[in-house]
């Protein structure tokens, strides 16, 4: 019973807790189909209720944007229009910097506009087009207002900017505005701020730089008679030009640097003295210096006519000048000092006054110049004006400074050096003919340029280092010149004409005989510029010797050419017993020595004796060579033919030396006529063939004498058979006698 007892009271206990929780349960329950009843509601309605007022709120914003653009563009419109209708005003007023200004504004509207994208209105294309239109109109008007301001007369040719016609030409520039006009003229400030606003300042005075630096300040600078005078009237300035006689070709840089000032300063008080603003991108107004505008646009094309036209003419010419050259280098200092104020220049040193301060280097450049030109006109003049040298000749030449002297105030003592006679180190004497060269003529524009290369080392030996060595190169400049141009110059006339080539040898030998001492005399002052002892020219003469060397011996081998070819008609010497062929070769022969007689007439007191010897030797031997050649060669001789080739050698022999006319002296010649055989190799062999045509067998046997005798010397064993073989008949005594030449 107790344990029943004990159930039932749990029982009790546990049901009702049991009862709670299904309450509980049921109570969820309900409330989980409310919340899917409510999720159902929000799925269904409230989101979507949000999305149509999101979509509306983005609809009202994007309308809002599109109304404060459409208005934005519509204020703009208005902007545009209102400017444009301002500057009509203004125009008409003739307040042309308010005109312009409010052009600027209507131009800054469309630009707004016109960067809107996607928003492409047809109405911009019309109102650029205006806007295009009223600037052009504006300009127009400005154009007619400068023009009045700005007055050029000139010359009616366009082309033409001669001193004659360059002494019309005017320039005025309005002071005042003129009585007739109803409202006064605007004052140039305003045209050209208008100008500038518009952005054709610039435009506006290039133009007018160019139409000055061509009827006024080139002119100036080129015509020395050119003066500038102005004239001041009540409402006018006029600026115009008179000719004056000139007393030189140049004017001083001082006098040209006058003029241009002058005009600059017309220029500043009457017209570019404005101050102006230039409208910039960034919207800041900047200052304009009209004077340095217009500096920036012409001072270089002015710079350049100066330097060409007018300084470049008064750099010296002579070192003793360059001290007053302070003068110009002065005033070319003060000429662009009162630029700078008037602010034409800005800015430090300019190229002009460079120049100016760099005389030193163009004085040499110009002395170098003048030189190489004055040289290069002596090579191109004739070779055949000829002055006669001796050994004894002078040239001046000057003495060489003292090492210790102070060498820009030694004295230019000139003494006159002996052409063989060189003081090494003022005590050692070579002997006189050590340098001495022989007696010959050379051109006199040859003389002229050594004395110009002289001259030349002398200037430098006094000048500045920079100048003495640029001096002592355009010596050696000289010299090359002449290497390259004389051969070349003159080539056709050198081939052709025998007494040139002549010259133009004794040329490269007197030039080559004076370099290796030229160095020499001026070697202290140029030794301790130039360094290790390069103040020489000795490495120039071996080329000058072999250059006067080819020339002539090039034209010994046409002369050589010459004799074998009038040789060659001789027909071979043989059968001289047929008249014809006799006829021929005493022809030949006859030829030759007019030519040889010819050519010691032309090379007479021309080449030097020795050279002259050897060069007629030469030409001589060719034709005596030839002839023996021709003679040997022949295989058969009848006793006609050998009297008839002894008489024809006979006339080479007593006619031949008589070539030799080296001096114009006649009874002087005598002794080279004597010394023939020392030139003429052949000589002896041509003698000794001459005994062969007129001996007997035994004459020939006793001339040979066992190879011992003076025949042996001339003739081969073979060529003596032959000739045997060819004078006489096949016999015994024949065969005896070639037995004995072996």
């Amino acid at each position: 019973g107790e344990v029943c007892t004990m159930i039932n009271k749990k029982y009790s206990e546990f049901l009702p807790s049991m009862q709670s929780a299904e309450e509980l349960v049921s109570q969820v329950d309900g409330l989980s189909s409310n919340i899917d009843l409510l999720r159902a509601g929000i799925e269904n309605e409230v989101q979507r209720d949000l999305n149509v007022a999101v979509a509306e709120f983005t609809e009202l914003k994007q309308q809002l944007e599109r109304d404060t653009l459409v208005l934005s563009i519509l204020k703009k419109l208005q902007e545009f229009d209102t400017a444009i209708k301002e500057y009509n005003t203004a125009l008409l007023e003739k307040k042309y910097v308010a005109a312009a200004q409010q052009l600027e504004k209507a131009r800054r509207s469309l630009k707004m506009l016109e960067s809107r994208k996607g928003f492409e209105l047809k109405i911009l294309k019309a109102l650029g087009t205006e806007l295009t239109v009223q600037t052009q109109n504006v300009l127009y008007h400005l154009g007619e207002e400068w023009q009045k301001l700005v007055v050029w007369k000139l010359p009616p040719s366009k082309e033409s900017t001669s001193l004659e016609s360059v002494t019309h030409s005017e320039l005025h520039l309005r002071t005042a505005p003129s009585k007739e006009e109803e409202i006064a003229g605007p004052p140039v400030a305003a045209v050209l701020q208008a100008f500038a606003v518009l952005g054709e300042l610039h435009t506006k005075l290039k133009f007018f730089g160019q139409l000055l630096l061509k009827y006024i300040l080139k002119p100036l600078i080129s015509y020395p008679p050119l003066q500038p005078f102005t004239e001041e009237q009540s409402d006018v300035f006029i600026l115009r030009f008179k000719s004056e006689e000139p007393n030189l070709d140049h004017s001083s840089p001082m006098e040209v640097f006058g003029k241009i000032k002058l005009v600059f300063e017309v220029l500043h008080k009457y017209l570019l003295n404005v101050p102006l603003e230039q409208p910039t991108e960034d919207k800041k107004e900047s200052r304009v210096i009209l004077a340095e505008l217009l500096g920036d646009m012409i001072w270089e094309e002015l710079s350049d006519c100066l330097i060409q036209n007018c300084l470049v003419n008064s750099i010296p010419t002579n070192s003793s000048k360059l001290e007053q050259y302070i003068e110009v280098i002065k005033s070319t200092e003060e000429f662009e000092k009162a630029l700078k104020n008037m602010q034409f220049l800005k800015g430090d040193t300019t190229d002009l006054l460079k120049y100016a301060r760099n005389v030193n280097s163009h004085f040499a450049n110009k002395k170098c110049q003048d030189v190489i030109v004055a040289a290069r006109n002596l090579m191109t003049s004739e070779i055949h004006n000829t002055v006669k040298i001796t050994p004894d000749s002078c040239v001046a030449l000057p003495r060489p400074p003292d090492p210790g002297a102070d060498h820009l105030k030694m004295k230019k003592t000139s003494q006159l050096l002996r052409n063989d006679v060189v003081n090494l180190e003022n005590e050692t004497k070579l002997s006189r003919y050590t340098f001495s060269l022989p007696t010959c003529r050379i051109s006199s524009s040859v003389e002229k340029l050594m004395e110009l290369a002289y001259q030349t080392l002398l200037e430098a030996t006094a000048s500045t280092d920079q100048c003495c060595i640029q001096l002592f190169y355009s010596v050696r400049n000289i010299f090359q010149l002449f290497y390259d141009v004389v051969p070349t110059y003159h080539k056709e006339n050198l081939q052709k004409l025998p007494q040139l080539a002549a010259i133009h040898h004794n040329n490269c030998m007197y030039i080559a005989h004076h370099l290796l001492t030229l160095g020499h005399q001026f070697r202290y002052r140029l030794t301790n510029i130039l360094c290790d002892g390069a103040a020489t020219f000795v490495d120039l003469v071996p080329g000058f010797r072999r250059l006067g060397m080819e020339c002539f011996l090039a034209q010994m081998r046409v002369q050589k050419g010459e004799i074998l070819e009038r040789l060659s008609s001789a027909r071979n010497f043989s059968n001289m017993d047929d008249e014809e062929n006799y006829c021929a070769a005493n022809k030949a022969i006859r030829q030759v020595l007019h030519q040889l007689k010819r050519l010691g007439k032309v090379w007479q007191d021309v080449l030097p004796v020795n050279v002259y010897c050897k060069a007629m030797g030469t030409l001589l031997n060719t034709a005596l060579t030839e002839i023996v050649t021709r003679i040997a060669a022949l295989e058969d001789i009848s006793a006609e033919d050998a009297d008839r080739l002894y008489s024809l050698c006979r006339t080479m022999v007593e006619e031949g030396p008589q070539v030799f006319t080296p001096l114009p002296e006649e009874d002087k010649n005598k002794k080279y006529q004597e010394e023939v055989p020392v030139y003429v190799r052949k000589w002896m062999t041509f003698r000794e063939l001459m005994i062969i045509l007129q001996a007997n067998l035994q004459e020939i046997v006793d001339q040979w004498a066992d190879g011992k005798g003076p025949l042996a010397a001339e003739f081969s064993a073979a060529e003596v058979k032959s000739l045997i073989r060819a004078l006489f008949q096949n016999t015994e005594r024949r065969a005896a006698a070639l037995a004995k030449i072996k």
